[in-house]
């Protein structure tokens, strides 16, 4: 007979991962130990998923803070995932409830899919029963029975499918995406040097985002899906749209298939079936790239560390806040927050989907997906819309309208500016209007540096870095609005989209102010934010900040694996982004990091003698390497240099120190699939506002508009996608350091300080999670920007 438990004793959270694996698992099964451990609660973890819950013995150990430790960057789940058949009968889920009553574990954190989260809510709903047999089988005692009577679970879904619905993204979907782009980089080079067709298929047995997201990140010619099947006789369609890619000049073709994909009559397409299609009536060497389970493997990226962190973190404070009136529930991303929602919901509608494929009624099932995944749909078939025809390439079903719209970067260049020219290109020529690419930013604008655009000059923008237009950060006020409003009466500019960060958003500002004395100013204009950096006000999200973060966090990875094969080692890191602290501090939650320290954030050096204190401690242990990031502009006199002498002397004895400065690699290399996803949908979405605003404001071939939300930002806040004004957004800007004076992520510092294992005032993290969104607030449709 097991021991009696004392009421007073800490409150016990069981975590488990189930089903199949993705990255990011291990970020939350540390965050859930972590938070749990740092509230005052046990933390058990169950080896195995529910195979070890009803196994029980050495597959439920107490946790502790150390033993996850290092896992933050591993893809997988360190602590195993089992199919558990036993777990399907009354008879194993009485063994489960057994070894975890004999533990004082009531409140469970289950990472899976689905089934998975099916399954703990129902042991939820037997617990009392089975207690009660338990108690009546001489198992348990009583006051066993009645101490812990009540069984709380919060769900965090673990899918590379992203096929749950209720959440913007999955744990492990991001970096399934990265696999996958990583795999269509290397092939379209030697496709393109073969003039090659390559079918690529992917996984999804019931959900298409993986194609449907890499279809749009790698601007596939053609992509099947089980949500959206091809209409009869396809394979016609694909050929001629494979064809006129190669009329445009193409030397290959891309076409992506979801292993569940069918046609109308519900009947499987597969790869081999599109290769045989694509052989017999173009006559192309075609070739197939199965991925497989390379698409589970790898480290996580960074977008899924800080998800799985981030939601981690809310599902311990979720269990310790729970009553046991608490309904089961699962936390979700919705856009930039992160939300809790009643998990059965979520499981009945995620059911609902695959209930709609099998009876044919496809419409259904993609509006269950939500409005987002047609939204992408649609963004995809437009921005592959146009077919090669007359001299000027502009189809017949186009209405060409009299009016030009100019594109700019400026700014430092990121990763990512090229897909949103890309997109607003092709989405601009769709929409009948005229595009001019201006080169060198406004220093060119005043030089008359602009070229007009065609459909097929954008082939290869999607996955380039840098700034192929050229970029500068000179401001219109420097170059002479003059010469500028000159330049857009000569070349006849209806509309601005300009692409960029602070200083993008600076020079909108200074055009909007200066439109009383230069009427040439009074057109639609937009800006697109877009820098590693992440400091323009007006937006959580920037253009070039995940492809940045992902760079960071690769180099602390390879970083820590050379101190883990020498002696103790802490390295001191300095990341970009001016005096904005974002980069250090997202970059330092994904990896793992000791501390960041940051412009926003003052320190002193009583400040860092204690961080050393702290770091002398754990590194006196097991530990043997430590991580400290430091952004370029952080402190004046505390340099990174002075930072790495100030550790090599007070370490000695326990760690040595090393400096790395990253410098511009974070500025270079292919955009990540989310950055080039979110260019793609920004400015797709900036191109259509301004066909809206010409449609109002056209009148005799000209466009005049001067009122305030003409000129715009388009920025993700909160949930939602929004067009604001700049000359509002003028009050939430400080010029001096190039930074919005309200910042989302500054509530992210206290988790970064909690998980390095830090109880002073600065790790007070508190939780974020709101309820249930009200679907009426939400202005416009929205994800994580994916």
């Amino acid at each position: 007979m097991p021991p009696n438990r004392c009421k007073n004793e800490p409150k016990c959270i069981g975590v488990f991962t189930s089903g199949g694996d993705s990255q990011g698992m291990n970020a939350a099964v540390r965050a859930v130990v972590r938070v749990g451990i740092a509230s005052g609660a046990k933390v058990f973890l169950i080896k195995e998923g529910y195979q070890g819950m009803v196994d029980g013995g050495e597959n439920i150990v107490e946790a502790s803070w150390h033993c996850v430790s290092g896992i933050i960057q591993l893809g997988g789940t360190v602590i195993g995932s089992a199919r558990c058949k036993d777990f399907r009968e009354r008879k194993g889920r009485l063994k489960a409830a057994y070894n975890l009553v004999t533990r004082g574990i009531t409140k469970i954190c289950a990472i899976g899919g689905d089934g998975s989260l099916t399954g703990a809510n129902l042991f939820r709903e037997e617990w009392a029963s089975l207690l009660e047999q338990l108690q009546e089988n001489k198992q348990i005692t009583k006051e066993q029975m009645e101490g812990n009577s009540n069984l709380n679970i919060v769900g965090l879904v673990g899918s590379i499918d992203n096929d749950f619905c209720g959440t913007d993204m999955t744990i492990g979907a991001d970096s399934a995406l990265h696999r996958i782009m990583d795999c269509v980089d290397a092939i379209t080079t030697t496709a393109h040097s073969h003039q090659r067709a390559f079918v690529l298929e992917v996984m999804g047995r019931h959900c298409g985002y993986l194609a449907l997201a890499a279809g749009l990140a790698c601007g596939a010619d053609w992509i099947f899906i089980p949500e959206q099947p091809p209409e009869d006789n396809w394979e016609a369609a694909m050929c001629s749209k494979l064809a006129n890619a190669r009329a445009w000049g193409s030397r290959m073709n891309v076409v992506i298939v979801s292993e569940g994909a069918i046609d109308r009559q519900c009947r499987p397409i597969t790869s081999q079936q599109v290769k045989n299609v694509i052989c017999e009536r173009l006559d192309l060497d075609t070739r197939i790239t199965v991925l497989g389970h390379v698409q589970r493997g790898g480290a996580p990226s960074a977008f899924d560390r800080l998800l799985a962190t981030r939601m981690g973190a809310e599902a311990a404070i979720s269990l310790l806040e729970a009553t046991p009136e608490t309904p089961a529930c699962v936390i979700s991303l919705d856009g930039n927050n992160a939300v809790r929602l009643p998990l059965m919901e979520c499981v009945n509608k995620t059911r609902q989907v695959q209930a709609a494929l099998d009876r044919g009624d496809f419409t259904e099932a993609a509006d269950l997906r939500g409005r987002t995944f047609l939204g992408n749909k649609d963004i995809y078939d437009k921005l592959g819309a146009m077919t090669k025809h007359t001299k000027d390439n502009i189809p017949a079903h186009i209405k060409q309208l009299p009016y030009s719209i100019a594109i700019l970067n400026v700014g430092a260049p990121a990763a990512g500016m090229n897909a949103a020219v890309r997109a607003a290109t092709r989405s601009l020529i769709y929409n009948g209007f005229k595009v001019l690419a201006v080169q060198n930013g406004f220093e060119g604008f005043a030089k008359n540096e602009i070229r007009e655009m065609q459909w097929d000059d954008v082939n290869f923008f999607v996955g380039a870095g840098g700034s192929i237009l050229g970029t500068r950060r000179t401001l219109p006020s420097a170059c002479g609005f003059d010469k500028i409003a000159c330049v857009m009466k000569k070349r006849k500019i209806h509309g601005l989209i300009i692409i960029g960060g602070f200083e993008a958003f600076h020079a909108g500002t200074e055009l909007a102010d200066a439109r009383e004395n230069f009427p040439k100013f009074c057109v639609p204009m937009v800006v697109i934010p877009a820098t590693l950096s992440n400091n323009v006000p007006g937006s959580d999200l920037s253009i070039g900040a995940d492809t940045a973060l992902n760079c960071v966090c690769e180099s602390a990875d390879r970083m820590k694996m050379s101190a883990s094969a020498t002696k103790r080692r802490v390295f001191v890191v300095e990341t970009m982004g001016g005096y904005c602290g974002y980069l250090a501090t997202l970059s330092g939650l994904a990896s793992g990091a000791d501390a960041a320290y940051i412009f926003e954030e003052k320190f002193t050096c009583s400040d860092l003698q204690k961080n050393i204190v702290h770091l002398r401690g754990k590194m006196s242990g097991s530990i043997q390497r430590g991580l400290v990031l430091r952004s370029e502009n952080a402190n004046r006199n505390y340099n990174a240099d002075f930072l790495t002498r100030l550790y090599s002397e007070e370490g000695k004895g326990v760690f040595d120190c090393r400096l790395n400065i990253l410098g511009h690699i974070q500025q270079g290399g292919s955009a990540s699939p989310f950055d080039r996803n979110y260019a793609t949908k920004c400015a797709a979405k900036a191109s259509f506002w301004i066909k809206e605003m010409v449609t109002k404001y056209a009148k005799c071939g000209e466009v005049y508009c001067s009122d305030d939300d003409t000129a715009c930002l388009l920025g993700m806040r909160g949930r939602n996608m929004k067009f604001q004004s700049l000359k509002k957004l003028k009050d939430e800007a400080d010029f001096e350091y190039r930074l919005p004076k309200e910042q989302w992520w500054m509530s992210m510092r206290p988790l970064l300080r909690l998980m390095a294992q830090y109880t002073d005032a600065g790790a007070l993290y508190k939780s974020s999670v709101i309820q249930k969104p009200d679907e009426s607030q939400s202005e416009t449709d929205t994800d994580s920007t994916i």
